[in-house]
């Protein structure tokens, strides 16, 4: 009889003893038993005989996880502070049939590289992390493009990361359109018969190139060869869920255990990155138009000035973009009489109001309810909303240009990949004057013809309380201006209060990330580590209580120090109400070890966080 310590895929419990009469390999997929209910384990270790009564392995399956994937899942469990179970949740297994095919040297090589881009392709293959740091338009795909070659010709795969709305058609079609059909992408938009197509060409080895967001960094791909995290300073590559981890740095450390390099590229790096890696500025683009800003100090709204842009657009047949943060008509409904604040039932945060379903909804706990006519504690009928939306824009724009082309593009709108498609496609063939969206403008598409980008709501990000507001609201002006003005002359009109600022750095990033570094001397990443600690529960004084005895313990740590606890900024989501501590130390180490001895049962660690709301 043989004993084995297994690990519940997906599962936050610590790891079960089973025996079975087969002898089975570490990394192996199997069925078990766990009260009376089947679910999937992984096989982690071999162990003696316990003195207790063991279950029986139910079924020994033709899946595995690689030991470089079970190094990885212990690295995450370990780093992330979960289950070893939740860490190789999030990968998908080998499978012992598949034959795989070796890798054709058949791609023929039709890109031309600048000597500029040269240059940089050879500064990125002398290290095993490095940075792109490109601006918009100076051609960092032609580079990964040629890198990906390069790595065909070694008989190795290539992974290449994007921001999961960065899915553009416009990249699938640039891909496969000089790889052909060794490329596969892998996203959550793909249908299941897709992604098991998908999977096979990845299991047979017919992909060599696979695309997709941070969930593609997880698939079982031999011979893997190099790592490109595009758009590297997104914060969707960060998982908001367990096991919180973040997906680039999880591609940096595969490329230690695979040793393999990693390429990450942005025209906005984050200033951890350009502080810790070796970088190349690839300025300029390929673009000769113009770029002329408008700052307009004024509360978020589409004002005169902004309305008679559009109009001067559309009159002369041109295109413009429209950046709003929020989706729907309006974030907020206030009585103008008590001040009363509509607030979601279940989360003490503002219902936004979609006037197309009638309805006021809670975009945390997606808990929808009718537009309230009157207010609940004055009665009064005299609500104001509060707050632009999308929705709210383009029913204005419709308004006041009745002959203008508008479409809406968020995710109320774009939830399928076919409806993405079909959403840029009619923008490119001139159908649509102007795109009214949120960040979701900002991300990788490639916009011909647009002449005006407007972009609303910067100043509610600076006044964010994240130590990064000001590199987001400023990465994120330059990521949308630059979806203008790549055929002809363009305007960016901003509306802000901050024109001192935005203009110190709209053209020189790099000053930015150097004086930013100033700042956070001491303080903050990527000088120091960062952990919050979440505290969650529908009795309010059970997660209070849990968090003060986890505080306690902590506080007996001298080499962390504890920047503050108490309420979550939104003290209540999905009925549940929230509590935090914040952590900061020299070490990751420290921070692991003095929050393992601390642990209680309502803790969740997010190590590293982006989120302090």
């Amino acid at each position: 009889m043989n004993f084995y310590i297994i690990s519940l895929i997906g599962s936050p419990l610590e790891p079960f003893t089973y025996h079975s009469l087969q002898t089975i390999n570490i990394g192996t997929k199997v069925s078990v038993n766990v009260k009376s209910r089947v679910t999937n384990g992984v096989v982690i270790s071999s162990c003696a005989k316990p003195e207790f009564k063991t279950n029986e392995v139910l079924e020994v399956t033709d899946e595995y996880y690689s030991s470089k994937q079970m190094q990885l899942a212990k690295f995450i469990s370990t780093y992330y502070i979960c289950s070893f179970g939740d860490a190789i949740g999030i990968m998908l297994a080998f499978k012992k049939n598949f034959k795989s095919v070796d890798i054709k040297q058949d791609i023929e090589s039709t890109i031309s590289l600048s000597k500029q881009q040269q240059d940089a392709l050879i500064f990125l293959q002398q290290y095993k992390v490095s940075l792109l740091f490109g601006d918009t338009g100076s051609g960092k795909t032609e580079i990964y493009m040629k890198y990906f070659e390069q790595m065909i010709s070694l008989k190795k795969r290539s992974m290449f990361l994007m921001p999961e709305i960065s899915l553009t058609p416009q990249m699938d079609i640039r891909l496969k359109k000089h790889f052909g059909n060794k490329v596969v992408m892998w996203h959550s938009k793909l249908t299941p018969k897709q992604k098991k197509t998908n999977l096979e060409a990845i299991y047979n080895g017919d992909a060599y190139i696979i695309a997709g967001p941070r969930s593609a960094l997880f698939l079982p791909i031999k011979d893997l060869g190099l790592i490109v995290v595009d758009e590297e300073h997104d914060d969707s590559y960060k998982s908001s869920s367990r096991p919180r981890y973040n997906a680039k740095d999880i591609a940096i450390y595969m490329g230690k255990i695979y040793d393999i390099p990693v390429v990450l590229g942005s025209a906005t790096p984050s200033l951890n990155s350009y502080v810790k890696f070796p970088n190349i500025r690839l300025k300029g683009g390929f673009f000769s138009s113009n770029k002329s800003f408008i700052y307009e100090p004024s509360v978020e709204s589409l004002s005169p000035l902004i309305i008679q842009n559009l109009k001067n657009i559309v009159e002369k047949k041109e295109q413009a973009i429209v950046f709003i943060p929020t989706r729907a008509n309006f974030k907020n409904l206030i009585c103008a009489d008590c001040g009363y604040d509509f607030k979601c039932s279940f989360c003490s945060i503002g219902m936004s109001v979609h006037q197309n379903t009638r309805a006021m909804k809670c975009h945390y706990c997606n808990f929808t309810q009718a537009i309230a006519k009157t207010c609940p504690e004055c009665s009064s009928g005299h609500l104001v909303t509060s707050r632009l939306g999308t929705a709210e824009a383009l029913k204005e724009i419709n308004e006041k240009l009745p002959n203008a082309r508008v479409e809406q593009f968020d995710r109320d709108v774009i939830t399928t990949s076919a409806k993405l498609k079909k959403a840029l496609k009619r923008f490119n063939d001139n159908e649509v004057d102007i795109l009214v969206g949120t960040q979701m403008l900002s991300k990788g598409h490639d916009y011909h013809g647009v002449t005006l980008a407007v972009v609303l709501g910067l100043d509610n990000m600076l006044c964010m309380s994240d130590y990064r507001a000001k590199e987001k609201a400023l990465s994120l002006l330059i990521q949308v201006s630059g979806r203008s003005g790549r055929k002809k002359d363009a305007t960016v009109l901003v509306q802000s209060f901050n024109e001192k600022f935005f203009t110190t750095y709209i053209d020189n990033y790099e000053k930015f990330l150097q004086v930013e570094q100033e700042y956070r001397q001491g303080l903050y990443p990527p000088f120091k580590k960062l952990c919050r600690i979440l505290f969650a529960h529908k009795n309010g004084l059970k997660a209070q209580e849990e968090m003060q005895i986890m505080r306690e313990k902590l506080s007996l740590f001298k080499d962390i120090e504890i920047v503050g606890f108490g309420e979550c900024a939104i003290k209540k989501v999905a009925n549940k109400y929230r509590f935090e501590i914040l952590l900061r130390s020299d070490k990751s180490t420290s921070l692991i070890q003095a929050i393992n001895f601390s642990m209680v049962k309502l803790a969740e660690v997010d190590m590293d966080p982006i989120e302090f709301i």
